[in-house]
């Protein structure tokens, strides 16, 4: 019996660095610890449990500013919270640098007022922001990530993979599906901004914002 049959991108998807595209589909478990007010929250995982990346982040910093890193430790995006922005407005730069010469993208919602979530995503390149180069539609544990506007073009799927025994551990488990020539990191990166702009209030343990996205910090095998 064949699997699914994903769409090819015919051009790479790459925002963040062409190393993280491939030509086959990409299936990552994201686990999110929810009770936990330190870095060691949040870290992403490959099918055979190798870790993948971890986010880090400084709490009660003015910008509220994360750091998403590769197995090795090494930062490659510097994610913060535009503040006084009515939209929820985030920014992401290359490496450690908040640089706007270094920003690769922003995200924001689609608008103040929301019945459904959504959120645009805008590459640096894209000034006038007419249009959106990415979009998110959906919640922390689904949600389906477009290119441009069209809800015909998916990039990527998030799918809820959680039991009852994760919410008494206070622990969220979801999959990610990122399809092939797409940047897997960048895809990472959106699913962390999510849960930051559109945390999911409906989770059992999720009581204090600030402390819900920040994963292990050189403890890989805490979870």
């Amino acid at each position: 019996m064949s699997g699914p049959n994903y769409p090819n991108v015919p051009n790479p998807v790459a925002v963040i660095s062409p190393i993280f595209c491939v030509r086959y589909p990409v299936e990552l478990t994201i686990v999110r610890k929810m009770m936990k007010l330190s870095n060691g929250n949040f870290i992403v995982k490959d099918v055979n449990d190798n870790l993948m990346f971890k986010c880090e982040g400084k709490f009660f910093s003015l910008h509220d500013r994360h750091f998403l890193l590769d197995a090795a430790g090494k930062p490659i995006i510097t994610f913060q919270q535009r503040i006084l922005s009515a939209h929820k407005r985030w920014v992401a730069f290359r490496g450690e640098s908040t640089d706007e010469n270094d920003l690769l993208f922003s995200v924001k919602k689609s608008s103040v007022i929301q019945m459904t979530r959504k959120l645009d995503v805008f590459l640096a390149s894209n000034t006038e922001e007419r249009v959106c180069d990415f979009k998110i539609e959906g919640h922390w544990s689904s949600c389906v990530i477009y290119a441009g506007d069209d809800t015909n073009n998916v990039i990527a799927e998030m799918h809820g993979n959680k039991s009852v025994g994760s919410v008494v551990f206070g622990k969220d488990k979801f999959g990610v599906t990122v399809y092939p020539n797409v940047d897997y990191a960048f895809i990472v990166a959106l699913v962390v901004l999510l849960a930051e702009i559109c945390p999911n209030k409906n989770v059992v343990g999720e009581v204090v914002k600030h402390g819900v996205i920040h994963s292990v910090a050189g403890a890989a095998g805490l979870i």
